[in-house]
């Protein structure tokens, strides 16, 4: 699944080819999403431009005069920016034609993502509402962390994934900031030290960091807006190596079953 480095990624790599651009056409070949493509689309986003180019977690939020396309790429979406002109492949199921000669498709092969759209406040949205800050916000720290945790028995991997504590740690950075951070996955994060928390949040805005600057992760069906994949996946350090030694102390890496999530650790470094 794309995760938020995946989809910073698509934001950095759509927008200078959608800011004040103006929709001449828009395409909804397969409705069914996750949710169904508003049909309304067609008319509301026809002859209206561009104005800014967001994200919230992993939602991408293109804003126009009149509401905003709220985008989810699910467990397989990738956006691309093309000629208007080359043939849709199977699986392009939503389109904007530009006024630019280009377009913007939703490739979408398992069909879980999403394309919603309100004239309301994102904010208010409610795939968005209870949302927790975004990881690079001044507010998320080892404090913050330390707060959402007293009094909690849940594992620290369960509770740093929860979208309503911190929005966009999916599984592949959570396994890899607890590394980082020398946190066992299934320790219960209500008995974490205020200091190791903070090294806990260093570290996810560090993976977080290092991954958007490397293009995202290369693993299944993401590739960025021209269709080249990313290179974290050569950086990561325990998620997928069961078996091969540790980086740190050659202890070979473990992996569990957490939260019915595949998880990745090393029983030497992380305690």
């Amino acid at each position: 699944m794309p995760e938020l480095p995946e989809v910073e990624t698509t934001r950095r790599g759509i927008e200078p080819h959608l800011l004040s651009k103006r929709i001449k056409r828009v395409i909804i070949r397969q409705p069914k999403l996750r949710w169904p493509i508003p049909a309304q689309l067609t008319n509301s986003l026809l002859n209206q431009t561009v104005k800014t180019i967001g994200r919230r977690g992993k939602y991408l939020l293109i804003g126009f005069p009149n509401g905003t396309l709220i985008v989810h790429l699910g467990m397989s979406g990738s956006l691309r920016i093309c000629n208007q002109n080359r043939p849709h492949e199977k699986h392009d199921h939503f389109e904007l034609i530009l006024d630019s000669g280009n377009s913007l498709r939703l490739k979408d092969p398992r069909r879980f993502g999403a394309v919603l759209w309100t004239e309301e406040a994102t904010e208010k949205h409610p795939l968005l509402v209870n949302l927790g800050p975004e990881p690079f916000n001044p507010a998320f720290d080892g404090s913050f962390l330390h707060q959402k945790a007293q009094g909690k028995k849940v594992p620290v991997k369960t509770f740093i994934m929860d979208s309503k504590i911190v929005t966009g740690v999916g599984n592949i950075y959570a396994s890899e900031a607890l590394f980082l951070a020398g946190i066992h996955p299934k320790r219960a994060v209500g008995k974490i030290s205020p200091k190791r928390l903070q090294r806990l949040a260093d570290a996810i805005i560090e993976i977080l960091q290092r991954a958007i600057e490397q293009g995202g992760t290369t693993l299944k069906d993401f590739v960025n807006e021209s269709g080249k994949p990313g290179y974290f996946q050569q950086q990561l350090a325990v998620y997928g190596r069961s078996g091969e030694p540790c980086q740190k102390c050659t202890t070979p890496i473990k992996k569990i079953t957490l939260g019915q999530r595949s998880t990745f650790y090393c029983s030497t470094c992380q305690h």
